[in-house]
């Protein structure tokens, strides 16, 4: 557990200092909170930390997702994306059952109504996604 604790401690750090652009997304919700760190065009990762409604366990991970805004003619103020997640559950409250490493899958957008702030929404499964939904406001930094 130590060592994957170091290295998504590790991912975070690198990714946030090597990759962090203007264009970044901080996106936080009822549930979670990640950073977006887009990759390449298309492509973004993200740190997230996030717990569900009852706070029964805490996360940490990092998700990857794919933009399909260019490949279907989006306007610029949406987003629409599909991608993976992997991290590890802690669980709150003598719940030691969420303890656990986790990989899962979401879905989600984004609709800006300014040229900083906007509103997403995200289906997922595992709790790096939030469990299977997220709401919340996203910051373009």
């Amino acid at each position: 557990m130590k060592k994957l604790i170091m290295i998504l401690s590790a991912v975070v750090v690198f990714t946030s200092v090597s990759s962090a652009q203007a264009t970044s997304q901080l996106n936080f919700g009822i549930i979670g909170i990640s950073y977006d760190i887009p990759v390449s065009e298309n492509i973004a990762i993200a740190p997230a930390a996030g717990t569900n409604l009852d706070l029964s366990y805490l996360s940490a991970g990092v998700k990857a997702n794919f933009y399909f805004d260019n490949l279907i003619g989006l306007p610029a103020a949406w987003d629409v994306y599909a991608g993976a997640n992997a991290g590890y559950a802690f669980g709150l409250d003598n719940n030691k059952n969420a303890d656990d490493f986790d990989i899962g899958l979401q879905v989600g957008g984004r609709w800006f109504w300014s040229d900083k702030w906007g509103v997403y929404l995200e289906f997922g499964g595992g709790h790096t996604s939030g469990g299977t939904a997220g709401l919340g406001l996203t910051m373009r930094l």
